[in-house]
């Protein structure tokens, strides 16, 4: 398993967050999009390494920012293990049910990307009340089926 650690400032350009990474991304973990386990602060969560031009960065989500109690401007010690276990979301059963009575539904919901597919279980576990959850169930079929 390959590993590395590393010291680095938060970035930030527009709404977006990120880390460079100052590693030779393909050498360290054998490919340029590598999945790896990232620990900052001692809140681990798991990510892919993006090449922008000839610059290797890690998203850093809202969540993990907060968890890690970090900001944009902040020198963070940066701890990277690769990952190659299998990226899973577990569907509720009120989206499956809704992906299964669409027809082509979950075959493209299962298709898109482990991030497309953890943020709409994310944003369907995340309303309040009944009648949010079932509008946004909704709309999950509707988008993978690209209407809306």
């Amino acid at each position: 398993m390959a590993e590395a650690t590393f010291e680095a400032t938060v970035a930030s350009e527009g709404s977006g967050v990120f880390i460079v990474v100052p590693l030779d991304v393909p050498a360290v973990f054998g490919r340029v999009r590598a999945p790896v386990r990232v620990t900052v602060n001692g809140h681990t969560w798991r990510s892919t390494v993006m090449r922008y031009g000839e610059t290797y960065c890690l998203p850093l989500a809202r969540a993990n920012r907060e968890a890690a109690g970090v900001a944009a401007g902040d020198t963070v010690e940066v701890a990277l293990a690769s990952d190659d276990a299998p990226r899973t979301v577990e569907v509720p059963d009120d989206l499956a049910a809704a992906l299964a009575a669409a027809p082509g539904a979950r075959e493209a919901f299962d298709a898109r990307s482990f991030s497309h597919r953890r943020e709409w279980v994310e944003w369907v576990a995340g309303a309040k009340r009944p009648a949010t959850r079932e509008r946004r169930v909704r709309g999950v079929v509707e988008q993978v089926l690209g209407q809306g």
